[in-house]
């Protein structure tokens, strides 16, 4: 299978386990690319957010903390950066100041450049720079297709946060 087939077979995969919700932004209604690799999950489970990354980032730790398993996804790294002080000051940290160990499951990408470039704003990668920042939060590149369905499996058994970065240019 290809890259997009696999995005879109892990999520089955997690939406095989009770306890996922699926939060963010083109999960629920189209308007992006990786929208369609939603299609296994039930529309029941699903929860459209505004584009409100940080308050999203804390409301997916709350449902963490509530039980359930949210896969947060933000179409870009860009977007995510919004969030850093929710991913961590808290998402990250919680495990360190308390009992609670809240997983959320976060999807995003790194933009293509091809066919259209959109833009600086849109093509950052900052992986490197977010695990140096982590001491629990796993950080995980998804450079080939082979890798993920078993780092979903992955973050799905863990008992960390994890988030997995796409590469938009291999979506095909």
């Amino acid at each position: 299978m290809d890259y997009f087939d696999e995005l879109t077979s892990a999520m089955g995969l997690l939406a095989g386990h009770p306890q996922t919700l699926f939060v963010g932004q083109s999960v629920y209604y189209g308007g992006q690319r990786a929208h369609v690799s939603f299609r296994d999950v039930p529309m029941e489970r699903r929860i459209e957010m505004p584009i409100a990354e940080d308050f999203t980032v804390g409301f997916c730790t709350g449902l963490a903390l509530a039980g359930y398993v949210p896969l947060l996804f933000l179409p870009r790294w860009d977007f995510l950066l919004m969030a850093a002080n929710q991913l961590v000051t808290h998402l990250d940290k919680i495990s360190l100041m308390s009992e609670f160990r809240p997983k959320v499951i976060i999807r995003t990408a790194v933009g293509g450049r091809k066919p259209l470039d959109p833009g600086h704003q849109h093509i950052g990668d900052y992986s490197i720079a977010f695990r140096w920042m982590f001491k629990t939060v796993r950080v995980v590149d998804l450079k080939n297709a082979a890798q993920i369905v078993p780092a979903y499996r992955v973050a799905l058994e863990a008992e960390c946060s994890t988030i997995l970065v796409e590469y938009m240019e291999l979506y095909g």
